[in-house]
């Protein structure tokens, strides 16, 4: 294998950077550090009064303006947590973690990017990026976390509800008054459960939880097949890669898996890593699976992702592994 620390340095781009070094090399360093940098500066200018974002285009006839704002807030979330490292330290982050927690509802759920229906994928996600900017403890994410172990299929994963309850358009969806409820009996999403696992993987105590490690062998049995329901449904999409994850590929796949505390020599898991090792570049890269990214450095942050998680399995220099932790139950 292929050492990519040095063409990732060689970049030269500071917040690449500073992941480099901090998760790759294993140097201790101050998210901080990064806090003063354009791109977060651009964002504390643009984001609105209320915590959100708002988003550029977009339909009314799909869903209202308050909810692409709610859509705009996650895809800020993503950069901001995931490559630039803000927490609740910054006000810029407490301020988005509180408009989206003002679209909790009482069960738990985060809803509006769907209408009034049902989202364990973006629910998930912003809980995730909210546990990683150090909101673990807090009560409505605990919530939040619950209402995902009560939204699971029957086999142990999840799906998107309005999916498993039939096919309409999306229009359509968008606008029922109501939430339509699942049909649990329907098979798991890949594609939802690789969203949804991603946030117990990131809450140090749920993550060993014995219904998320049998989601995570589940998700793993999904390896490389088409998904059960239209959404991304091909197979190439496993060897889609992007960072920062958003939706399901092989690398946030198996770095979810791993935190959760599958072994590497499981036949699934092995499956995976061989496919990851055998894609990278002979330039030390891995290739973004969108070539239209406007990111200029869409293939280096993949690539810093993809050594991330080889790094936890033990599969490159270095100590990293998820930690081992206690089973903890959702209070």
């Amino acid at each position: 294998m292929i050492d990519s620390v040095a063409p990732l340095l060689a970049a030269r781009h500071p917040a690449l950077t500073w992941n480099v070094r901090h998760d790759l090399v294993g140097i201790e360093l101050d998210p901080r550090e990064l806090w003063e940098l354009p791109r977060v500066r651009q964002a504390q200018r643009t984001q609105n009064a209320d915590g959100s974002w708002s988003y550029h285009g977009g339909s009314a006839a799909i869903r209202p303006r308050e909810d692409y704002g709610q859509l705009a807030t996650y895809q800020q979330l993503l950069v901001l947590v995931s490559q630039y490292r803000l927490d609740r330290r910054h006000p810029v982050l407490e301020r988005a973690a509180e408009s989206v927690l003002s679209f909790q509802k009482p069960e738990g759920d985060i809803r509006g990017i769907y209408g009034q229906q049902f989202t364990p994928n973006y629910t998930a996600d912003l809980l995730r990026l909210l546990i990683e900017a150090g909101y673990a403890a807090d009560a409505r994410v605990l919530a939040g976390m619950r209402w995902l172990l009560s939204a699971r299929q029957d086999d142990g994963g999840w799906a998107v509800p309005a999916r498993t309850a039939g096919s309409r358009p999306l229009t359509e969806t968008l606008s029922l008054p109501r939430p339509l409820e699942p049909d649990r009996s329907k098979p798991s999403s890949h594609l939802i459960t690789g969203i949804v696992l991603r946030a117990f993987a990131a809450h140090p105590a749920l993550r060993r939880r014995p219904e998320v490690r049998q989601a995570a062998i589940l998700l793993t049995s999904r390896f490389f097949k088409p998904d059960a329901y239209p959404d991304r449904r091909g197979a190439d999409y496993w060897m889609k890669l992007a960072f920062p994850f958003r939706w399901t590929d092989i690398v946030s796949a198996l770095d979810t898996v791993g935190l959760i505390g599958l072994e590497s020599d499981r036949p699934d898991v092995a499956r995976g890593l061989r496919r990851v090792r055998e894609s990278q570049l002979s330039s030390g890269l891995w290739r973004c699976g969108y070539p239209n990214s406007p990111d200029p450095l869409a293939d280096h942050w993949v690539t810093f992702a993809a050594a991330r998680m080889l790094r936890r399995f033990r599969l490159v220099p270095g100590d990293g592994v998820a930690p081992r932790v206690e089973v903890a139950r959702v209070r």
